[in-house]
C-alpha cells in the first residue's frame, strides 16, 4: 500500500510533484511458482562405437573359433580307441586318457601280443616300468605306442622294424577287453553234503522233496492225514475206478 501526501486517481495512478506511478498488482504474479523437480536420472552416457563393436568382433571369432575346433576335430584311429577302451576297464573314474600296468598287461594278453614264446607276462612289465616315469603308475597313449614297438622287436624277430610295428598294431586295432564268464562252483564233498538234498537224512530230509525243493509249512509241523488211508497207502482215491471197472 502506497500512500503519498497528494491524491490518487481512480485508475491507481498515484500523483505527486509532476511525476507519476503506476501500481498494478497482479495476484497471479505474486504467487511463487512451485519449482520443478529436480531429474536425478543421470543421463545417459552414450556408448564407445568402436568399443561395442571390439566386442562384437571378439564375440564373433570365439564362436568361429569354437565351430572351428569342432569342425577340425581329429577322429580318433583304431589303436587309440582300443587303447581308451582297455583305459577304462574296471574303472569307473578313469578318463581315458592315461593307462595303468594292470590294464596294459590286459590288453597284452587280450589282444595275444603275449604269445608265450617270443613274448611273456615278464617282458611286458619290463617294458611298462621302462617307458612310465619313475614317479608315474600310468602312461599315455604316446607312451603306449613307445612300448608296442619295444615289444614288437621280441613279437616278430624275423620281420622289419617298421612291418613289425605295423604287426602289433593290427593284433590290438578294434579290439575291446573280454569279459571273463562267471565262475563256476567247485563242488567239494564238504559242499555237497551240505547243499545234496538226495543225502539228507531225519527231519531234515523230510523238509525237501524228491526234487529238492522245500515243502515250507508241511515239512516243519506234522499234519494230520484225515483222507481214510494209512501212512504210504499208494493207491488212494482209485476205490471208485476199480468198481466202475468191474461193472
Amino acid at each position: 500500500m502506497l500512500t503519498h501526501a497528494s491524491g490518487t486517481s481512480d485508475s491507481g495512478e498515484v500523483l505527486t510533484a509532476g511525476h507519476t506511478w503506476r501500481i498494478c498488482v497482479n495476484m497471479a504474479d505474486s504467487k511463487a511458482k512451485p519449482a520443478k523437480a529436480a531429474n536425478k536420472t543421470p543421463p545417459k552416457s552414450p556408448g564407445d562405437p568402436a568399443k561395442d563393436k571390439a566386442a562384437k568382433r571378439l564375440s564373433l571369432e570365439s564362436e568361429g573359433a569354437n565351430e572351428g575346433a569342432a569342425a577340425t576335430a581329429p577322429e580318433l584311429s583304431a589303436l587309440e580307441e582300443a587303447f581308451r577302451r582297455f583305459a577304462v576297464h574296471g574303472d569307473t573314474r578313469a578318463t581315458g586318457k592315461e593307462m595303468h600296468g594292470k590294464n596294459w598287461s590286459k590288453l597284452c594278453k587280450d589282444c595275444q601280443v603275449i604269445d608265450g614264446k617270443n613274448v611273456t607276462i615278464t617282458d611286458v612289465d619290463i617294458v611298462f616300468s621302462k617307458i612310465k616315469g619313475k614317479s608315474c603308475r600310468t602312461i599315455t597313449f604316446e607312451q603306449f605306442k613307445e612300448a608296442l614297438e619295444e615289444l614288437s622287436k621280441k613279437r616278430f624277430k624275423d620281420k622289419s622294424s617298421e612291418e613289425a610295428i605295423q604287426e602289433v598294431h593290427r593284433l590290438i586295432e578294434g579290439k575291446s577287453p573280454i569279459i571273463s564268464g562267471v565262475t563256476k562252483a567247485i563242488s567239494s564233498p564238504t559242499v555237497s553234503r551240505l547243499t545234496d538234498t538226495t543225502k539228507f537224512t531225519g527231519s531234515h530230509k523230510e523238509r525237501f522233496d524228491p526234487s529238492g525243493r522245500g515243502k515250507g509249512k508241511a515239512g516243519r509241523v506234522d499234519l494230520v492225514d484225515e483222507s481214510g488211508y494209512v501212512p504210504g497207502y499208494k493207491h488212494a482215491g482209485t476205490y471208485d475206478q476199480k468198481v466202475q471197472g468191474g461193472k
